[in-house]
């Protein structure tokens, strides 16, 4: 479980839709492995008919969905995200932040992929939902990606961390760590010294494209 970490604006989440082929490449080359299958939907759910229930969403209707290689009952599936009974009539284009985070949860775990990009999953997640994240990702048998801010989070489920550290020398400094945020924290003191725990504004070059 790889975590990325960094300021807004650095390239995260193009990073992301880079790979599942949203936003072209700058430069350079991408390869992704023939036998990889990834799991990702976009933030902005702009595929999300709003006028839809919540079960209707991530059932398309039918009573029985398939899950990565399984086959189980949609409204269960739907229920364990924390939408009981006639919570999965709401209708998409009214949810609450956490909610729709949930949502998009189920949706991206429901492809059954065996690489998971997750940008901010734990976002307005209830501590049940956030519980029930953190033990679905520690039981995959894949790899997950994961850009958040949370430090516990990574913590308690990160193995990898990818963060940025970008200077106004070396605005392209990414920095890669085997272990949690803790690890990862101590271990930028051993490199860059005390001052490094310090929060600090961060220099960054602005993404842009002609």
């Amino acid at each position: 479980i790889v975590g990325v970490i960094g300021p807004n604006g650095v390239g995260k989440t193009t990073l992301f839709k880079t790979i599942v082929g949203l936003e072209p490449l700058d430069g350079g080359s991408l390869k992704i492995g023939d036998t990889v299958k990834l799991s990702y939907v976009d933030q902005g759910r702009a595929n999300i008919d709003p006028n839809k229930n919540l079960w209707e969403v991530v059932s398309d209707g039918l009573d029985y969905i398939q899950v990565g290689n399984v086959e189980i009952p949609s409204r269960a599936y739907v229920s364990s995200f924390g939408f009981k009974g006639p919570d999965q009539q709401k209708k998409a284009g009214v949810l609450s932040g956490g909610e729709r985070n949930r949502l998009n949860l189920a949706l991206t775990l429901k492809q059954g992929g065996n690489l998971l990009l997750l940008d901010e999953p734990t976002n307005d997640l209830d501590v049940e939902t956030l519980s029930s994240l953190e033990n679905a990702l520690l039981e995959f048998p894949g790899c997950a990606v994961v850009i958040t801010h949370d430090r516990w989070f990574l913590d308690r489920v990160a193995t990898h961390i990818l963060a940025y550290e970008g200077t106004e020398e070396n605005p392209s400094n990414w920095y890669w760590f085997e272990g949690n945020f803790e690890g990862y924290e101590q271990n930028k003191i051993e490199r860059l010294g005390p001052e490094a725990a310090k929060p600090s504004r961060v220099t960054y070059r602005k993404l842009t494209r002609d």
